[in-house]
């Protein structure tokens, strides 16, 4: 292992993260308000240490670098996105009303893989410096630090093919062909623009420049924090209230399919179009859901909505829920049990690959249901053979056989984290069903799950052992598994 060019790109994320801690503190400086002085001093004494943390990593390793090499490429992933997490916790444990270590790796981790979940109880008690932080945080792990950092090192001569080929959130075809800083830059420019687009419609339907900015990032993102309390529902009094849904429901659809599209669109490729299999997918699941619901919602007595009034509600919960954004306007907790199933499937599947969302990716879904319908029919017809196409690409064996083993470690991961948390959580009374739902959050990267961690809920009412393990399952889920886990074999670390 190159231990020279992981110091030094490690050196230079941490660079980029202490710049962007230092913004944040200008903003709370310039805020006006009284309680920001204590967050301009968090921010900037975290950027300050961040910056010392920096430039020691840069200066050991010191020297060109001519490439990265594909296994310090899947080193770097990894560890950039667990620095960024242990630096990005530093302004909640300095500034008032502070939260320990775990809370705040918790809260840093949450943000940057744009899950959502908080311990923080009341957002009104913290400075609007930190919250905003909170944003840029999300905003930050919406587009990939590394997928970002990605276009400054190749602007700097350094081949970094393989740091966007392990950054999750961008591995589509193209990606492995096309130039790679070209890659790199159409994709910062359309979410620079998306990210543009949406906060400006925002400060048009009447919300502040705080609010606009602040929602316009975690919106894009698909990372759902809030600065309020109720989250959406606080403008669901709003004349416009329907209208700011509608607003935001469009972009984390837009944002949960794959980027590549968009630069499909610029480059005028039409024909390219009609081969996006998972977006056709994602929003017809989503269409359907939202609409079943919305009618079985309509005809319970229980409930004294119609059927337009149900199809809001279900619509922008069943987007954000897809989307693994985790905003809240209703507290779905309320429906039916088959409601809430249908919820907990979309959070297992998520959004496009490519996309800013998380979860399994609607991708893998087809693959995975393709490949079982086939061996279905294979039981009677073992000589038949079978073409799959998805998304305009040809899937062979080995994509078949990755795909399975994925979603069987996926749920692997699912239930022996869910009994991790039930041994931490031992004595606290806590429920299978909360169990289930803090691991299924944490590794989708929704944000909210069921029982006492509903929409209404956060996660402050669990141990601190258990926010670090969940931490681990929201950077082991926004890389997908491996990413990850190749940093605990020997064999990654060994001379070859």
């Amino acid at each position: 292992m190159n231990f020279r060019i992981l110091s030094k790109v490690l050196g230079l994320l941490l660079l980029l993260l202490g710049l962007a801690m230092a913004v944040c503190g200008l903003f709370a400086r310039l805020d006006g308000v009284q309680a920001e002085g204590q967050a301009v001093s968090a921010l900037l004494v975290s950027a300050g240490v961040t910056a010392v943390a920096a430039a020691i990593l840069i200066v050991a390793g010191i020297g060109r670098i001519e490439r990265i090499p594909r296994r310090e490429g899947v080193a770097i992933v990894g560890l950039g996105w667990i620095l960024s997490t242990i630096f990005g916790a530093l302004p909640f444990i300095l500034c008032p009303p502070h939260l320990s270590w775990p809370q705040a790796i918790f809260e840093s981790s949450s943000g940057f893989t744009t899950t959502g979940s908080t311990v923080i109880g009341d957002l009104a008690a913290w400075p609007r410096g930190l919250l905003l932080w909170r944003g840029v945080t999300q905003w930050l792990g919406g587009i990939g630090i590394l997928v970002l950092f990605v276009a400054v090192l190749s602007y700097l001569g350094v081949g970094s093919k393989s740091l966007f080929r392990n950054e999750s959130s961008f591995q589509a075809g193209e990606a492995s062909t096309a130039r790679i800083r070209d890659t790199a830059m159409t994709l910062l420019r359309i979410y620079l623009g998306i990210s543009l687009t949406c906060m400006l419609g925002l400060r048009a339907f009447g919300l502040s420049w705080y609010d606009a900015v602040s929602h316009a990032m975690t919106t894009v993102s698909t990372g759902g924090f809030s600065p309020h309390n109720a989250s959406l529902g606080y403008y669901s009094g709003w004349g416009n209230g329907w209208a700011i849904e509608l607003w935001i429901s469009l972009f984390m659809v837009v944002c949960s399919l794959n980027f590549l599209i968009y630069a499909v669109i610029i480059r005028r490729r039409w024909s390219r179009l009609k081969d996006e299999d998972d977006a056709r997918w994602f929003i017809g699941i989503c269409t359907l859901i939202a609409v079943g619901i919305a009618a079985g919602l309509a005809l319970d007595e229980r409930y004294s909505v119609g059927f337009a009034g149900a199809l809001r509600e279900s619509w922008f919960v069943v987007v954000s829920i897809a989307s693994t954004t985790g905003f809240g306007t209703a507290d779905y907790e309320l429906w039916p049990a088959w409601c809430q199933a249908l919820l907990a499937i979309l959070m297992v599947v998520g959004g496009c690959s490519g996309s800013t969302a998380g979860g399994m990716k609607v991708s893998r879904l087809i693959v995975f249901l393709k490949s079982s319908a086939h061996e279905v029919i294979r039981a009677f017809r073992p000589n038949q053979v079978f073409r799959m196409v998805v998304n305009g690409n040809p899937i062979d064996g080995d994509v078949r056989a990755r795909t399975t083993s994925f979603v069987a470690l996926y749920l692997l991961i699912i239930a022996v984290g869910s009994v991790v948390v039930g041994i931490f959580e031992a004595g606290h009374g806590i429920k299978l069903e909360t169990c289930l739902a803090a691991v299924l959050a944490t590794l989708s990267n929704i944000g909210p799950g069921f029982g006492d961690l509903g929409p209404t809920d956060n996660f402050s009412g669990l141990r601190e052992p258990t926010l670090v393990v969940l931490s681990g399952l929201m950077i082991l889920g926004r890389l997908e598994l491996f990413a990850i886990l190749v940093l605990f074999v020997p064999a990654a670390w060994r001379r070859y």
